[in-house]
């Protein structure tokens, strides 16, 4: 069995690959684009059979240089909801992920690609339906978009597709191998930094009707992300778009007091309540940036009816149970 991961030195596709290869499957070609040099860390403890500089891979594929290929897992895109270049965004995430899914059908290759919550940008309803698609930026129109060209390929309808295609929109993906991503890693992993050089985190103070540290989101631990895909993985006959959060939206400040106390914990303190913390000034509230103003989701959770009514009914890990995890990896790994 041959799989292709895209993004394969990335955060999600990295921890693809990890999955697969737990599962005994290292015939596995790792796409990727390694101009970020030290992105080859994620996949240097990982099997692979081959690697493909992205710029070489889709028309490569397309034209069936890699022979029978079981399933892509596309995770391979621009995921910085600060770029502004939308001729850039638009050819990395919708021209390549539409030519992809066309040859992916040509071939009977199964596509299980990653989609986005950013696609919901302003709407205060997260259910996988074009009344509640509402991109703040052109990142989130960018994966809108391919997965609308789905829709009107298929008819509305992916059971349509000559074979398996999954889009999941990812909500606030925390975890392991994100230590590449610069400002756009998780608010877990910046904090794990600042508390090591300050001695404390920092989170937005108020902002859209929410107190300091107030704005809620729907973080989801990247082992579950991988636990989904793989089950879609296990059902080649679910095709469709679905959310993949946690069902449960959190507030920041739940993110913050489970670094501090997960942090605390290795020097044998006792763990301490919000209030405490902030009154201790392990928690410190910064003005919320301008530059986000308008552009920022205050308010996320995912709406789980479509992936439970396709019987994925796996256990989602809340925020303190992830977070604490994450921080035991982040300390063994930074030594």
């Amino acid at each position: 069995m041959k799989i292709v991961v895209t993004g394969a030195a990335g955060f999600i596709g990295s921890n693809l690959v990890k999955g697969l290869n737990a599962r005994g499957i290292d015939n596995i070609i790792a796409v990727d684009d390694l101009t970020q040099g030290d992105k080859f860390r994620n996949l240097a403890d990982l099997a692979i059979a081959d690697y493909i500089d992205a710029a070489e891979f889709y028309n490569r594929f397309a034209d069936k240089d890699f022979g029978q290929v079981e399933a892509v897992f596309h995770e391979g895109a621009c995921s910085d909801t600060m770029e502004m270049d939308g001729k850039y965004m638009m050819a990395n995430n919708y021209t390549l992920s539409c030519d992809l899914f066309r040859a992916c059908q040509g071939q009977k290759t199964r596509l299980l690609y990653a989609s986005s919550a950013a696609t919901y940008g302003g709407s205060d309803a997260f259910s996988e339906s074009p009344e509640f698609e509402k991109p703040l930026n052109v990142y989130g129109y960018s994966k809108l978009l391919v997965d609308q060209y789905l829709r009107r390929q298929l008819g509305g309808h992916f059971e349509n597709a000559q074979t398996q295609v999954a889009g999941f929109r990812y909500f606030n993906v925390y975890g392991p191998r994100e230590q590449h991503k610069g400002r756009m890693a998780s608010v877990a992993f910046h904090q794990f930094n600042q508390f090591l050089s300050e001695g404390k985190v920092k989170l937005f103070g108020a902002y859209g009707g929410y107190g300091q540290g107030g704005q809620m989101r729907d973080f989801v631990f990247i082992d579950d992300v991988v636990a989904v895909n793989l089950w879609f993985f296990d059902h080649p006959e679910k095709s469709g778009i679905f959310n993949l959060g946690t069902g449960h939206a959190q507030p920041f400040n739940d993110i913050a007091i489970a670094v501090v106390n997960a942090l605390r914990q290795g020097k044998n303190a006792t763990p301490l309540r919000l209030e405490e913390a902030v009154s201790s000034g392990l928690i410190d509230y910064i003005a919320f940036p301008q530059a986000l103003v308008g552009k920022y989701q205050s308010y996320t959770q995912a709406d789980l009816t479509a992936l439970r009514s396709a019987g994925c009914l796996h256990a989602f890990a809340d925020v303190h149970s992830g977070v604490t995890a994450y921080m035991q990896w982040l300390r063994s790994s930074t030594g």
